[in-house]
């Protein structure tokens, strides 16, 4: 499926433009003249990327970026300020409340795909980065803290999930009971070594087949591989 890009913005001429360039590098298009129509659409679809003015005549865009970044459902919808605002203060604002990108009326059609591409390319690599796959099984979402084995959610405690996530993002690496115990506690807390190996056992269990990915390396610690 095409990646969908809503585009707000009350000027006709730089809608029109924004959705044919937009068009012919392969995106689908949904343009909106004010704020409001835009935030009636979201419960239709989810854009993967919104291009939006700051000056609308419904609402401010600024307002409306810092509004979507505080919702949990379009938080991680990027956002590409468009505008004929060139003062310092507003950009710098505009990226301060979660904006992404920020470009200047007018623009040239090629920096604006340029633009376009490279906020995605980010987007999606950091949702590579919040999601660790393990043997195609294992699946760690390190933004929801979820875990799942052959797509069943497995619940595990916010220690275990800790182990998992330190385990699994240096796939390979081992950790000796030290580095886990001051991992999860620092150097504050009076634990013993005993302790990494009660949330190991436990982690494993819950695990069920992907228990495997998990070894012991004995007399040093233990690592996670496929």
């Amino acid at each position: 499926m095409k990646k969908l890009i809503a585009v707000i913005d009350d000027a006709p001429d730089v809608l029109e433009i924004v959705s044919i360039h937009l068009g012919e590098a392969g995106y689908t298009v949904n343009e909106f003249s004010d704020a409001g129509s835009f935030l009636m659409s979201l419960k239709i679809r989810t854009p993967d990327l919104i291009i939006l003015d700051l000056k609308l005549p419904d609402a401010d865009g600024l307002e409306i970026c810092k509004l979507l970044k505080k919702d949990k459902n379009f938080s991680r919808i990027p956002i590409i300020m468009l505008t004929g605002k060139t003062e310092e203060v507003d950009k710098v604002l505009g990226l301060e409340l979660g904006a992404d990108d920020y470009i200047t009326k007018p623009f040239s059609a090629r920096e604006l795909i340029a633009r376009v591409k490279a906020v995605l390319r980010r987007g999606e690599e950091k949702d590579e980065v919040d999601r660790i796959e393990i043997g195609g099984i294992l699946k760690i979402d390190l933004q929801k803290y979820q875990v799942s084995v052959d797509g069943n959610a497995v619940d595990v405690t916010s220690t275990e999930f800790k182990i998992l996530k330190m385990l699994a993002e240096k796939k390979g690496w081992v950790f000796s009971r030290q580095q886990i115990l001051d991992y999860l506690w620092g150097t504050d807390k009076c634990v013993v070594d005993r302790t990494v190996d009660v949330h190991i056992k436990n982690l494993k269990k819950k695990l069920g087949s992907a228990r495997k990915f998990i070894k012991n390396i004995r007399g040093i610690g233990y690592k996670l591989e496929d």
